[in-house]
């Protein structure tokens, strides 16, 4: 090394990186948290803008996600509505289940053993027995394999409806020859039960059935002939929408034959004394005015009730959201 030559040092400089850098995670997890905020967002503006069977349906499956969404409407591509069964859209339910059943072999040759009818309480869909037993096994609440088609094809078809259902068991008058101590009581209930357990397995809400009954021989389809084998049949009834209001049910459908009170009312006849009729005239009220029709008064007669103003509609969701963004001006 030559003399008066200096050395210079090697200087290593360390730049210290605080934060994860590139490879760092932190941004996913805000990232993460902005798409689920977005996805709310976006889900409260479609529930907002969707009819009211949609948003019935999306709350009866969060309420009973094990119902397999007895709200919601068909399994194919699109969006289902229920639609309520009541006496003026009946005759389409009947002929969806007599469709389903002449699309399927096996249950076609079943026809003469289903009879569906209307009856005061709803939609009554009736298996009817045989002497060989047709839906389930002789003397046994267990179904047989055609009990279980049939069963799983109703199930496709009341599972989308609102209505509540009731399931019955009926037997004949033959005595119970089997274990002691169990009747055809008890078999009739059974059989019903047996029927509610695979409809609610193959989807039909848990609330849904409102009733299960056994009936015994204490309702024969042939009163003639207690021993008859259509005597033994299990009854699906699906009721009708209004059924929990006993009275508009009853009225509904007494206003298809025609009403049958005697009072008469507007536009009716009422009978005179001698005999004529005459028509029935509108009663007035007692503090008439007496103003010409072309003016207008504002008293209110003595005794009269005030009938409360129409109320002001209400705004909807989406007319709340816009009224909230800048630069909206408020309608009206």
């Amino acid at each position: 090394m030559a003399i008066g030559k200096t050395v210079r040092p090697i200087i290593v400089i360390k730049k210290k990186v605080s934060g994860g850098g590139h490879h760092g995670g932190a941004w996913k997890v805000a990232y993460a948290d902005f798409m689920t905020a977005m996805m709310s967002l976006f889900i409260v503006l479609w529930l907002l803008n969707t009819t009211p069977q949609i948003k019935k349906a999306v709350a009866g499956y969060f309420n009973d996600p094990l119902s397999g969404g007895k709200e919601t409407g068909t399994k194919a591509l699109g969006v289902g509505e229920s639609v309520s069964i009541d006496q003026k859209n009946v005759a389409n339910l009947k002929e969806q289940i007599q469709k389903a059943m002449l699309r399927q072999t096996d249950l076609n040759k079943l026809s003469k053993q289903v009879e569906i009818t209307m009856t005061g309480e709803g939609l009554r869909i009736e298996l009817i027995e045989d002497s060989g037993g047709t839906f389930f096994e002789s003397g046994s609440p267990k179904l047989s394999d055609n009990g279980v088609k049939l069963l799983n094809m109703l199930a496709d078809q009341l599972k989308v409806l609102p209505n509540h259902l009731l399931i019955e068991g009926h037997t004949d008058a033959q005595p119970y020859s089997g274990d002691k101590g169990y009747s055809n009581w008890e078999l009739s209930s059974d059989r019903a039960n047996s029927a509610r357990k695979l409809l609610q397995d193959a989807g039909v809400g848990i609330n849904q059935i409102s009733q299960v009954r056994g009936y015994a021989d204490q309702s024969l389809r042939v009163p003639s002939n207690p021993l008859d084998p259509s005597n033994r049949r299990v009854s699906l009834i699906v009721q009708w929408a209004d059924a929990s209001d006993p009275a508009k049910a009853v009225a509904t459908l007494g206003a298809a034959g025609g009403s049958s009170g005697d009072e008469p009312g507007n536009g009716t006849v009422k009978p005179q004394a001698d005999g004529t009729a005459a028509p029935a005239v509108p009663a007035e009220p007692s503090g008439k005015s007496s103003a010409p029709p072309s003016q207008t008064t504002t008293a209110t007669p003595q005794g009269a009730a005030l009938k409360p103003p129409l109320a002001a509609a209400k705004p909807t969701w989406s007319q709340k959201i816009e009224a909230m963004i800048p630069g909206k001006k408020k309608q009206g």
